[in-house]
């Protein structure tokens, strides 16, 4: 996951560098006289790593368009709160100053994607952020007694 201006810019490098990098290996493998089927075989391990540098990027990109995706039943929820902090265009060391914390703390934690964060701690951070998580329960119990209650109107 690219957390960062940084990163991110260092990614889109990456991707050029590596589409380039393809193309002539593509050329190299085709003057050895190899088949097409037996170029793709060879290119395709090479093409999976370029596709999801690709997609680091393009994710990155919606995340700063403010395209975050659904959170369920708290999974991903430290991925979430990167995510929240790339959408409203805040940098680690504002989020750290924000919760008085030291930039590398705040580092530390994004590359963890906030593993074994608590309940208070992911508050604090959704605070410092300026934004609140709504939840709603759904389930076969609760639809049972939503339309139960419905019933008796």
């Amino acid at each position: 996951m690219i957390r960062n201006e940084a990163e991110y810019r260092e990614a889109v490098q990456r991707v050029a560098d590596e589409r380039k990098r393809l193309s002539d290996h593509r050329a190299a493998l085709a003057k050895t006289g190899l088949t097409k089927t037996e170029i793709k075989r060879a290119m395709d391990p090479l093409r999976s790593f370029h596709l999801q540098l690709e997609e680091e990027v393009a994710a990155y990109e919606r995340l700063k368009r403010g395209d975050l995706g659904e959170l369920e039943n708290l999974h991903g929820l430290g991925r979430t709160l990167v995510a929240l902090r790339i959408a409203l265009g805040l940098t680690q060391r504002q989020l750290a100053e924000r919760l008085d914390v030291n930039e590398s703390q705040v580092s530390r934690d994004e590359r963890n994607e906030y593993h074994g964060v608590t309940v208070d701690r992911a508050s604090r951070i959704l605070d410092a952020l300026g934004v609140s998580l709504k939840s709603a329960f759904e389930g076969p119990v609760l639809e049972k007694s939503t339309a139960t209650a419905n019933d008796g109107r």
